[in-house]
């Protein structure tokens, strides 16, 4: 860089190790190099990289509209303060080598305050505002997100998945940006500005992770600086050629997977399918027990997709289970999560063949009133929550109140739990139970 080389670059480059430092540098270069044939390679303001050496590095992993926004946003950087301002006329200077170190820093290493300036200035895609409208940021977060998921189908980071038995992948980039964007504070003026996207970018850590992942597998500079990091849990055990079509899509599962308790990292297992079991409560009940922690999905007739996470293995018996990690969500038509209030401890029930207590499986609220219900007559279920549900603070999940079940699957999780040695203080043996629990980790147990 010479002597135009900025103390601010030193410092951005000081960010990374010693060994890393030339593969930044280098950037520059090798993007000159990928230039396609004909592209002009010196400008008039000197040597500076192209939108097209750009989108030649990036075509494949990002649609066109994000490679152009992160375009604009590396020729928006002034090298001399660092800040992100007026883009020059159409961009034709290109990009420095000063704004490109800088760019990769702040993407890669960079706090939240320092990526504010580069989000706003993406999703202004070259305009000139010093606030940024909900419109433009949902805008910029599909385009994010459908690169993030490029970059997992085309780099093999399916992690046993198989995207072409999931769900609609378009549909889950719109509700996924829409449930990310929801956490957005606005200006008292609305609108927002760089400080409205700091304090997002904060709280909101999927925003930095995917630009992260967007930049370094779009320049390659990911295996030097880090490691990557897997966006989908693993998958095994899962018949997925007798299976027409699961109920997770890419976009909800990277949802849904950093929602889980750390403990949850086993592959993931599918265990009930009404798809490949039929409608059967006791086949249901086969499958999620003695299984550890597991997610349930349900869809009703009205298209609605909503579902339950329990924290520990199920048992069926007439009180209820479950600790505060359990929480309900839906799918669609929208993506949330809801957590426990510290209401009460009714998590998880689940009964079957008793006469004086309700036979079925409920999360969150109480007995008649769950959050989530499906009876034990299998095929109907409720979700009775106004205006929510004591437990989870969830609303109404399901389309009706009272709704018939359209599909229904349960994925294991995480590990079964080691069952406890008695269940009596002065027992001299395990309950057949705690013997049953303890042959299912024995043959299950792993880590990955």
């Amino acid at each position: 860089m010479g002597n135009t080389e900025s103390v601010v670059v030193q410092k951005r480059l000081s960010r990374f190790r010693p060994e890393d430092r030339p593969v930044i540098q280098g950037v520059f270069d090798r993007l000159q190099g990928n230039a396609p044939a004909g592209a002009q390679k010196k400008t008039p303001a000197g040597n500076t990289l192209t939108f097209e050496m750009l989108q030649s590095s990036m075509c494949m992993l990002a649609p066109d509209s994000m490679v152009r926004r992160t375009y604009h946003c590396m020729c928006s950087i002034d090298f001399g303060t660092t800040a992100v301002g007026k883009v020059s006329p159409s961009a034709a200077s290109g990009v420095c080598r000063e704004q490109l170190v800088i760019f990769l820093a702040d993407t890669l290493q960079g706090t939240a305050e320092e990526r504010a300036p580069l989000v706003m200035a993406m999703a202004l895609g070259g305009a000139c505002s010093k606030v940024v409208t909900f419109e433009q940021l949902t805008e910029f977060l599909r385009d994010l997100i459908s690169a993030v998921v490029q970059i997992v189908l085309n780099k093999g980071l399916v992690q046993g998945w198989k995207p072409d038995k999931m769900g609609d992948g378009s549909q889950g980039v719109t509700l996924l940006a829409e449930q990310m964007c929801s956490e957005l504070k606005s200006t008292d003026q609305g609108g927002y500005d760089v400080a409205c996207l700091e304090d997002w970018i904060f709280r909101v850590p999927q925003v930095s992770l995917y630009l992260e992942m967007l930049v370094a597998e779009g320049l390659n500079v990911w295996p030097s600086v880090r490691p990557a990091l897997p966006l989908l849990p693993p998958c095994k055990e899962t018949p997925w050629k007798d299976l027409r079509r699961c109920l997770l899509d890419i976009p909800t599962l990277m949802f849904l997977a950093p929602q889980l308790p750390d403990r949850c990292n086993a592959p993931w297992r599918l265990v009930f399918s009404t798809l490949l079991h039929g409608e059967s409560f006791t086949r249901m009940v086969a499958g999620l027990t003695k299984c550890g922690p597991t997610l349930l999905l349900i869809k009703d007739t009205k298209g609605h997709v909503f579902g339950g996470f329990a924290s520990l293995s199920w048992e069926v018996k007439p009180q209820f289970q479950g600790d505060s990690r359990c929480f309900l969500f839906s799918v669609f038509p929208r993506l949330r999560v809801h957590t426990a209030t510290g209401y009460n401890q009714h998590f998880m029930y689940l009964n079957q063949k008793q006469q004086t207590m309700p036979n079925g499986l409920g999360m969150g609220g109480q007995h008649s009133y769950f959050g989530l219900w499906l009876d034990s007559d299998f095929g109907h279920g409720h979700s009775r929550a106004w205006p929510k549900c004591t437990t989870f603070g969830s609303p109404q999940l399901s389309g009706d109140e009272d709704f018939i079940l359209d599909s229904m699957e349960v994925w294991a999780v995480g590990k079964p739990h080691e069952p406890e040695e008695v269940r009596a203080p002065n027992s001299h043996y395990l309950n057949s139970q705690a013997i049953f629990s303890l042959k299912a980790v024995m043959r299950n147990s792993y880590f990955c």
